[in-house]
């Protein structure tokens, strides 16, 4: 694929064009009136002007961007030699079809076209073009520039071809994909969030519980970004009041009716079942809501959605993360709670309202009465039995371990479980004798790892901080020792405990646009997971002393200046990093652990007993075969084969 055309260019529409031309596609923008595509050229500007303020594109590459979107009112001149249509118009079927029917008349033959609805029949609107075959869903999230999960639906007649090249383009333009298999009202994110925004709603509406106290047990307790009600009014109440009404899988109450016909809208229009023209409305820390009420039907419809075929449970859990910010996954939070426990609660709701939605689900029921009830049996949703990541990615090949961790949606903030995983990994690829380097990056474009969670962590008592200070500095001691090179890919923001996980590695390699920094200071606090031993024996002390106390971020030309990394470009970082990695992996496995040791820990020694330290590492090394082989190569004039031993 070269060119992409966006029919539509409102807010998902000119969002959805950005990325696609920021990533390097031909975009074509067409509207229907002037009007709207001046203000979406607007729009694309203003953001592009952001992003080079805060260091993350430089001016030549926005002009670049701007130079590959095309505006323009005829459909003809926006598809005709596009590769991929992404249509982008309002949530109305017959609108839709009507713009399919016209772009047929101009796209190429082998072109593929694409919805971006949020819930309409991919299948529908599939069947009533002439290529059934080459039509997919691709929900994006708003704001598009931002969100990093794309949707990607299957209709009963789209080919595995189309899927295929649709989850590459996800890919290359820096989004995660996720697969909806099976063609259903809501897709995965949607279907599952819209019930858990309406049922609180009825909670509110029946007097079970007031709005703050149903938005507080989740903000504060299992620490989603907004409770469900403020999101109700963050989303709109005209959105949810619509897409209720479409699709009917829980009834909507009367008054979200009653706030749409009195276009209390929620934020947009500052009032909604909050007042937000002061801003977000303070929501206390309350108790006595039973949170299960909304977590339990969320869980059912997670099951239903594994029974039809529509995703597994990490696919469903990743969607949910990534497309509305959830600490965890729908099935991570049923198999911690317990799925006895989520069953007993649907069998109460259903008998309660008599919703189809909250009939609890034979795969339910199964792995209930199988005893595969989550974590406190090893089996759920997830097997327990052996190592499960659910916050990092660990892959291998060739030699090379990556790690990821996997918060996107938390700027991949590191929380006590993260911890604990990345600590567990390291156990494992210690003693793989098959991975000789291990990269360490974030996942996502926006951030390496943006510190330390405060959300996850409620309990700010001195016990509570020492521990979790403690837990930090002994994984990260765990990097520093760990008997192979260990490469920080910087990808974007490192900031606090980021800064401090990059510091712990032996390596720290730096895209252009991403910032470091130990930025504590600015909070009231200090970096407590090794900043202020580790930074000065990197840039020096009197470095050090002015980034920690003016908590200063630093782009990658700015730390590359001093010493704390090298600097690389985008387009570069990816092959530039596992081209370091494979040069180490190359070098004997057992002189590299020594150098190591020598050179962190012996910088903390007296010099005479540092070259002590030297002296019997290098005794070490000259007794391996490694050594032979290093000198009969070097003779033989061949590259040498080491084997770690």
């Amino acid at each position: 694929m070269k060119k992409v055309a966006v029919l539509g260019a409102g807010v998902m529409g000119h969002g959805i064009a950005q990325v696609c031309a920021t990533a390097g596609y031909d975009v074509a923008v067409r509207d229907i009136k002037q009007e709207f595509i001046d203000k979406a050229r607007e729009s694309i500007e203003k953001s592009l002007e952001k992003a080079v303020s805060k260091g993350k594109l430089s001016d030549q590459k926005a002009r670049e961007v701007l130079g590959r979107l095309k505006f323009t009112l005829s459909i003809e001149e926006a598809v005709k030699d596009a590769d991929l249509v992404i249509e982008a118009i309002p949530e109305v079927m017959d609108l839709k079809k009507s713009l399919f029917a016209e772009v047929q008349k101009y796209a190429k033959r082998e072109c593929i076209f694409a919805s971006n609805t949020s819930g309409l029949s991919i299948t529908e609107l599939g069947n009533s073009t002439d290529r059934p075959d080459k039509f997919v869903g691709l929900h994006f999230f708003n704001p598009p520039v931002v969100m990093q999960l794309v949707e990607v639906v299957r209709g009963e007649k789209t080919s595995d071809e189309t899927v295929s090249r649709c989850v590459e383009f996800v890919k290359s333009i820096g989004k995660t994909p996720v697969v909806v298999r099976k063609d259903v009202a809501g897709f995965i994110v949607n279907r599952i969030l819209v019930p858990y925004l309406t049922l609180a709603i009825e909670d509110m509406e029946k007097g079970i519980a007031k709005r703050e106290e149903i938005d507080s047990v989740f903000l504060y307790k299992y620490n989603f970004p907004m409770g469900p009600i403020e999101l109700s009014d963050f989303v709109g109440l005209d959105v949810l009041n619509f897409i209720g009404s479409q699709w009917g899988l829980v009834p909507t109450p009367r008054i979200l009716k009653e706030k749409f016909e009195k276009k209390e809208l929620g934020a947009k229009t500052g009032k909604g079942f909050y007042d937000w023209t002061s801003g977000r409305p303070k929501i206390p820390k309350l108790e006595g809501y039973d949170e299960l009420r909304l977590i339990a039907p969320m869980v059912n419809i997670a099951a239903e959605l594994i029974e039809l075929g529509v995703a597994e449970a990490k696919e469903i859990d990743t969607a949910m993360k990534l497309g509305t910010n959830m600490p965890k996954g729908v099935c991570e939070l049923g198999d911690e709670i317990g799925l006895d426990r989520i069953l007993a609660k649907l069998e109460e709701l259903y008998k309660e309202k008599g919703y189809g939605i909250l009939k609890p689900r034979e795969l339910l029921k199964k792995m209930v009465s199988e005893g595969r009830i989550g974590v406190k049996a090893g089996r759920g949703f997830y097997d327990y039995g052996r190592a499960t990541y659910k916050n990092i990615i660990l892959e291998k090949k060739d030699r090379i371990a990556k790690l990821t961790i996997n918060r996107p949606q938390k700027l991949n903030a590191l929380d006590v479980d993260t911890l604990e995983e990345i600590s567990s990994a390291l156990k494992e690829l210690e003693v793989d004798p098959e991975v000789r380097v291990l990269v360490i990056t974030g996942s996502g474009d926006r951030a390496f790892s943006a510190g330390f969670d405060l959300q996850s962590n409620a309990d700010f008592t001195r016990p509570r901080m020492l521990w979790i200070t403690h837990k930090g500095n002994e994984v990260f001691s765990q990097i520093e020792k760990f008997p192979k090179p260990v490469i920080a890919a910087i990808n974007g923001y490192a900031f606090g405990g980021g800064c401090e996980l990059a510091l712990a590695c032996d390596f720290r390699i730096m895209k252009r646009g991403a910032k470091i920094g130990l930025t504590e200071v600015a909070l009231g606090l200090i970096p407590g997971w090794g900043g202020t031993q580790r930074l000065p024996k990197i840039v020096g002390v009197a470095k050090a002393k002015e980034m920690i106390m003016l908590a200063k971020r630093l782009d990658a030309d700015e730390a590359e200046k001093i010493g704390l990394a090298k600097a690389v470009d985008a387009d570069k970082f990816e092959k530039e990093v596992m081209e370091l990695a494979k040069q180490l992996s190359e070098m004997p496995p057992v002189s590299l652990r020594a150098v190591k040791y020598a050179i962190n820990f012996g910088a903390d020694l007296p010099t005479e007993i540092g070259k002590f330290l030297e002296e019997l590492a290098f005794g070490v090394v000259t007794s391996t075969q490694d050594v032979v082989e290093g000198i009969t190569a070097f003779f033989e004039k061949r590259k040498p084969d080491f084997k770690g031993i």
